[in-house]
């Protein structure tokens, strides 16, 4: 089969959502319009290339463009590496670039189902999901 010439492919982490898109190119990455490199922070910046480094050949061959909006950074950096991931899988048609992803980390093809609780309304007060209203014993 041919490859594709256009790929999208989306990561969710908390409430943070990364769509991405991937076609043929020279390895250009751009996250919100800007270069990755001028994105947040160096620690983040590398968890977001981990799965370039390790499909160093397939990701020379395509550019990476990346929408990344709610949550913190962590969160986005997160959902940016697991969409990342999973376009690459998508547009090399490999199984064992997928198998390799799950090996090195299984949050690079599978996202985390993890969530915040919904606060419980009954004598909770504002300080957290299972937080009960204060009782005195005399």
């Amino acid at each position: 089969m041919p490859k594709p010439k256009i790929v999208f492919a989306t990561g969710k982490r908390k409430t943070a959502v990364a769509r991405v898109v991937i076609k043929p190119g020279n390895g250009m990455i751009k996250v919100n319009s800007k270069p990755l490199d001028y994105w947040t922070s160096e620690w983040y910046r590398l968890r977001v290339r981990e799965p370039l480094i390790l499909a160093e050949d397939i990701a020379k061959q395509v550019d990476i463009i990346a929408n990344v909006k709610g949550g913190g950074v962590s969160a986005q950096a997160d959902a940016l590496r697991l969409a990342i991931a999973r376009g690459l899988v998508q547009f090399a048609r490999s199984k064992k670039l997928k198998e390799l992803f799950e090996e090195y980390d299984r949050n690079l093809v599978v996202a985390d189902p993890r969530r915040n609780e919904p606060h419980k309304a009954k004598g909770a007060s504002r300080r957290g999901s299972r937080r009960h209203k204060q009782r005195s014993k005399r």
